[in-house]
């Protein structure tokens, strides 16, 4: 994707909060949620981050300032969820974007101003909701240092399965437990066996873990038996956001044999409310590289825009706050910061793979990157390989220590793109807190 205009780093709106230094939402972003004001009884509709503000994209489409396809994707904005509005495509989605920034720049007239201004909404006033109809979700597992690391805990000798180089390994997931930043859940209960045992147990979790992710929401789906080519497969992407895959590694360790996960990863699933799209995204392209020494990819998982431009320079971060801290008032501890230019697989390789046996991808489909982890110590995107499955508790600011996650502890994910002579690109936060067992 080339870079045009609303890349410019030197643009500013003429709402101030947009233009603050280390603001998430510049006028170069522009993500899409869905939402309604706290405690009110409006209906959920589409809305784009500004600054601290949402501008409501159902009042923008009545006020007479868009026309043609930014209003058409406006209107189908309006919606309690955008699916219709990713089904309209590319050039609608730009359309959009490109006329938000015109009327959101600072020289806009006076009067168009006054009119967008009008459409706005404080952010600390808004609830969200998910942004899309979910009708499908697959989880990958595409980070080689995610799956080295964990793979050494139990096999040392021989820790990653022999197809991981060559497939995007995936599973399909559970789509009623996925849920907003701000999604609270009981620990899961299940079966476990316990090193030695003759036989299993049932009880509650007690090795309960987070994984760092993105979410990958599709906009544009394909026919069955349709495979989507590689170097189309970023037309069918409409944009990212933050995803946190909650696991439960007792019960997923008994229950993966043979099969793929199941009450380890169905009991929750949160994701933060902005979609970043990938035209927003376009300065932090880099090149995807594969080690010269690994096996190279099949030629339907091979292509030079790939190579040239695959890989995505996001900075992720997970924090913990546990309920003492947030008792106390001392904050979230930072536990590791990694980048999700060090995953194995591309976004556009995990769509054209999902296709390739015949599977449709339906607008609002959601895919989870997999666990994002970096090859430094400190760049693990799961608990169980920062304390080496809890061998090595994590050290908390307030003193407290965790192997893995206790009751009360809320986990946040953020993320964001930057480097000189660009802007700011955020994704916002992703929370979710974990109740007690309801046993």
């Amino acid at each position: 994707m080339t870079l045009n205009h609303t890349h410019d780093a030197s643009a500013r709106s003429w709402l101030v909060s947009a233009n603050a230094e280390g603001s998430d939402f510049p006028i170069q972003n522009l993500p899409f949620a869905v939402f309604h004001r706290t405690g009110s009884r409006e209906p959920y509709r589409g809305g784009v981050a500004i600054g601290d503000q949402v501008l409501d994209l159902a009042a923008l489409a009545a006020s007479r300032q868009l026309d043609g396809a930014a209003l058409d994707g406006a209107r189908a904005c309006a919606q309690s969820a955008l699916n219709d509005f990713f089904a309209l495509g590319p050039s609608v989605w730009r359309a959009l974007r490109h006329a938000l920034f015109a009327l959101l720049k600072d020289d806009a007239p006076k009067e168009v101003a006054d009119a967008v201004r009008a459409c706005l909404i404080p952010q600390a006033e808004a609830a969200f909701a998910l942004p899309a109809r979910i009708g499908d979700y697959t989880d990958f597992y595409t980070s080689i240092d995610h799956a080295l690391n964990v793979g050494r805990l139990w096999k040392p000798d021989d820790p990653i399965t022999p197809n991981f180089q060559w497939i995007p390994i995936a599973y399909h997931g559970r789509v009623s437990t996925i849920g907003v930043s701000g999604q609270q859940f009981h620990r899961p209960m299940g079966q476990t066996m316990a090193p030695g045992a003759q036989a299993p147990t049932y009880g509650p979790c007690a090795r309960l873990d987070y994984e760092l992710e993105l979410g990958i929401y599709i906009g544009l789906g394909n026919a069955a038996g349709a495979p989507i080519p590689l170097e189309r497969a970023e037309n069918h992407i409409f944009g990212l956001c933050l995803l946190n895959d909650w696991s439960a590694r007792d019960i997923q360790f008994w229950e993966m044999a043979p099969l793929g996960p199941f009450l380890a990863k169905n009991f929750a699933t949160t994701v933060s409310p902005w979609i970043v799209t990938l035209e927003a995204l376009a300065p932090y392209r880099q090149a995807w590289v594969r080690p010269a020494d690994h096996p190279q990819p099949l030629a339907y998982l091979e292509s030079e825009a790939n190579r040239a431009s695959g890989a995505l320079d996001i900075r992720l971060e997970v924090w913990l706050e546990s309920a003492k801290a947030s008792a106390e008032g001392s904050g979230p501890s930072r536990l590791s910061a990694t980048s999700f230019k060090h995953q194995y697989w591309s976004i556009a390789q995990m769509v054209t793979h999902h296709t390739v046996g015949g599977c449709s991808l339906n607008s609002g489909d959601l895919f989870g990157s997999g666990t994002i982890s970096g090859p430094a110590p400190g760049e693990a995107g799961a608990m169980i390989e920062l304390t080496r499955a809890g061998q090595a508790p994590i050290a908390l600011a307030n003193g407290e220590a965790r192997g893995f996650l206790e009751d009360g502890d809320a986990v946040l994910l953020r993320g964001w793109c930057e480097k000189p002579g660009h802007a700011r690109i955020g994704f916002g936060e992703s929370r979710g807190t974990v109740l007690p067992a309801r046993g």
